[in-house]
């Protein structure tokens, strides 16, 4: 297609310089994840090819080294292409491609690798980049969101322990219910995070399995036999992770229901994220005029005009980030359902809304865990009057006197604006004596 001219000292080649001024759209680059999980492709197929007599030994550990480089962060600036780019990744596999061959060249004093004959050996980007995908995900997933889902897991067993035996008003439909203790509350906080690191694990193991070794069409035209799983086992080894050659090709190419599944694990992680905040800041609103049954750490002035105000600002950003996550599923159950024939075409903006949602999402929960969760303090005071001044205590009176007169002492005690007891002694319901034998808030729980 003619000369390109790529910038001095560049590491790319003719193809990302074209795809770098032919996609000028947006300024999303393509997540440092997929440069990594590349990286590591390319090092495991290098070494499956070596393993299977198809590569020299030289050149795949030049490849290696080329790779260990990009992999330790020393060539961030040579991966400039963006996520609006083709559909398959081809120019962010190439741009990988040509920076190990000609990095690898570097290293060898001598043109020994070539991007396309020898980096891209026995692979096509239609099997590299889902590759790279599953691999980017499954190491997001383990590597940052579920060990911040472990640390607010922590924060809230402590808050259960340290608020022991305080009890306080439940609450349904935003309105009074019987009473809950807190540290049951809490426990009902950290179950959905439990809950979602479950579905999060479950997701993993589709992500395991790999379309490397399928190369243009899940045929594995160009790969010699066994290449997928050798290289599977390769990238096992590099990550930790057990990864697969998946069985059938020619789904692992143009389906991507694998990271739909997982990222609705991530959805439904950012769901109960933002009850929690909702929660947390419904709570401790006021601080006078609110709820104001617990105090979350004041972090900065919350107006420029109103001296002294402080808002839930930690909650207010989670809420935002799950915002965010619960779009980015959007985005990517329609990009999985775009799998036309043998390939789909929108692997980058599945990859790149994926690997957002997962940072994001840990790096919030990571922020509220810090800056907000371990300060939670119940006001005990007040979670103690607001207890008490509960009609829906009355509940615990059924037994004795039945649902509809208990729902006459709560309603005369409302209109009145007298205590249960009262109302129910006017109503000659129960003596006092034996009120106070059976209306025991603590003991409800």
């Amino acid at each position: 297609m003619g000369e390109m001219r790529v910038p001095p000292g560049a590491l790319w080649g003719a193809q990302t310089e074209r795809s770098h001024e032919n996609f000028p759209i947006g300024t999303e680059r393509m997540p440092v994840e997929v440069v990594r999980a590349l990286a590591l492709v390319k090092k495991a197929a290098a070494r499956a090819n070596c393993a299977l007599g198809q590569l020299d030994a030289t050149d795949a550990g030049l490849i290696c080294a080329a790779a260990d480089e990009v992999l330790a962060g020393d060539h961030d600036e040579d991966f400039p292409l963006l996520v609006w780019q083709t559909g398959s990744g081809t120019q962010s596999n190439m741009n990988m491609n040509e920076v190990l061959a000609n990095r690898g060249n570097q290293i060898a004093g001598a043109r020994r690798l070539h991007p396309n004959d020898t980096v891209n050996m026995s692979q096509s980007s239609n099997d590299t980049f889902p590759t790279a995908m599953h691999v980017a995900a499954a190491r997001a997933l383990t590597g940052r969101l579920l060990p911040a889902i472990d640390g607010l897991v922590a924060t809230f067993r402590d808050l259960e322990a340290a608020s022991a035996g305080v009890v306080k008003s439940g609450r349904t439909h935003l309105q009074d219910a019987v009473p809950i203790s807190f540290s049951q509350e809490v426990s009902g906080w950290r179950g959905l995070l439990e809950s979602s690191r479950d579905q999060l694990e479950a997701s993993l193991d589709p992500l395991m399995r790999l379309a490397l070794g399928g190369t243009a069409v899940g045929t594995g035209l160009n790969a010699p036999e066994g290449f997928g799983d050798a290289a599977a086992a390769e990238l096992a080894l590099l990550t930790g992770l057990p990864f697969v050659g998946d069985p059938n090709k020619f789904r692992a190419l143009t389906g991507k229901d694998s990271l739909v599944f997982s990222h609705g694990a991530v959805k439904g992680l950012a769901a109960n994220m933002m009850k929690i905040a909702n929660d947390v800041r419904w709570l401790a609103s006021g601080p006078r005029l609110g709820l104001g049954e617990i105090s979350i750490p004041a972090n900065e002035p919350g107006s420029s005009i109103m001296p002294g105000k402080v808002n839930p600002t930690q909650c207010e950003a989670v809420t935002m980030v799950a915002a965010q996550v619960m779009g980015n599923d959007c985005a990517i159950g329609i990009a999985a359902s775009q799998g036309n024939f043998e390939l789909n075409v929108f692997m980058p903006v599945i990859a790149y809304d994926y690997l957002q949602s997962v940072r994001l999402l840990a790096d919030a929960i990571r922020s509220f865990d810090e800056r907000c969760a371990s300060g939670i303090v119940a006001n005990r005071a007040r979670m103690r009057h607001n207890l008490h001044d509960s009609l829906m205590l009355v509940t615990c009176l059924n037994p004795c006197i039945g649902y509809d007169n208990a729902a006459r002492v709560a309603k005369k005690a409302f209109a009145e604006g007298t205590s249960l007891r009262a109302a129910c002694v006017s109503l000659g319901l129960l003596t006092p004596e034996r009120f106070d034998e059976v209306f025991k808030p603590e003991e409800m729980v």
